[in-house]
């Protein structure tokens, strides 16, 4: 079974390499440090089953990401989970508006991601 494939967004280089070092073991994990550059790579074979998108981003923020995302039928089915230091409930319900799945904290907790990640791709069909 081949590995899934998990798009890490993040404008900072460091929080990409902790989220894929956390994640590299068990999955196939692509990095973008914009939302331009994440929606370019959301777009081609293979895609992501996931994506760990943060929310301050400069340029195209990860909301805006989640709406082009959500609203083209061709990456409309990738799971977006919203990694942000933001910690408002309303972000987050906002997040979770625009079709995200999840919404986690930073910092992060390597448990925690592992756990969500894992839950979110045993149900890929949900």
């Amino acid at each position: 079974m081949s590995k899934s494939v998990i798009l890490v967004v993040d404008d900072t280089p460091e929080n990409i390499d902790v989220i894929s070092g956390v994640l590299k073991p068990e999955y196939k994990v692509k990095a973008a440090i914009s939302g331009e550059a994440a929606l370019k790579i959301a777009a081609r074979k293979p895609q992501p089953d996931l994506v760990l998108l943060d929310i301050m981003m400069p340029g195209m923020d990860g909301f805006e990401v989640c709406q082009y995302l959500k609203a083209d039928p061709k990456t409309a089915h990738i799971k977006v989970l919203f990694v942000s230091a933001k910690t408002e409930i309303s972000d987050a319900q906002r997040a979770l508006n625009l079709g995200a799945e999840d919404y986690i904290t930073k910092p992060i907790n390597p448990q925690e991601v592992r756990l969500i990640v894992r839950k979110q791709l045993l149900n890929k069909s949900a």
